[in-house]
């Protein structure tokens, strides 16, 4: 019974705020069930730190007047700029822009999305209200580009996070070595 109701609290809907701009506090206490066991009980808090309100708040300029989510990537990895000239090569409607992760924009962009500003060990895709980042980037990018990816995306989403992840963060953490390096950002 307290299996069932363990997570009913969750709101569905807080899974919606990027990551990096909320606090999410559960207090774990006690009670006595039936039977005279000790159950745990949980109860959460949602709320928004103001340093996070503000990086929410200095980027919503992104999407007043374009609503296209923004593609985040290392401006000076060979692998991301080919997966950019990629990406533009297979979105003939331009449902994507791209912004490097060592810019300006995009260190807010990284903020906004609930990571580090110097953090460019990921892709990251923006929304307007929501953030994507290692192997949920790549698929969601799939899924704005011509066919037949994003049918491609659908089948790939059938494979584990933490497996999808886990080979992300492989290619990613060897991509100067297998693929080199650019002196500057080809956007």
């Amino acid at each position: 019974m307290v299996r069932e109701n363990l997570f009913s609290w969750l709101d569905p809907m807080a899974l919606l705020v990027p990551v990096g701009c909320t606090r999410l506090t559960v207090p774990l206490k006690t009670q006595v069930c039936p039977g005279r066991r000790l159950c745990p009980t949980i109860s959460a808090t949602l709320s928004l730190r103001p340093k996070a309100m503000d990086c929410v708040e200095e980027t919503s300029s992104f999407f007043e007047n374009d609503s296209r989510p923004i593609m985040l990537f290392d401006g000076v990895c060979n692998l991301c700029n080919g997966g950019v000239r990629f990406v533009r090569a297979n979105d003939r409607q331009r449902k994507i822009r791209f912004e490097a992760l060592q810019s300006e924009s995009g260190r807010k962009l990284l903020r906004r999305s609930g990571r580090e500003p110097d953090d460019i060990s990921s892709v990251v895709l923006v929304e307007k209200d929501r953030s994507y980042i290692k192997s949920e980037a790549v698929l969601k990018i799939m899924e704005y580009i011509d066919l037949p990816f994003p049918q491609l995306a659908f089948f790939l989403h059938l494979i584990p996070l933490f497996v999808r992840d886990f080979v992300y963060e492989n290619v990613a953490d060897n991509r100067y070595n297998f693929f080199g390096r650019s002196d500057s950002c080809e956007i």
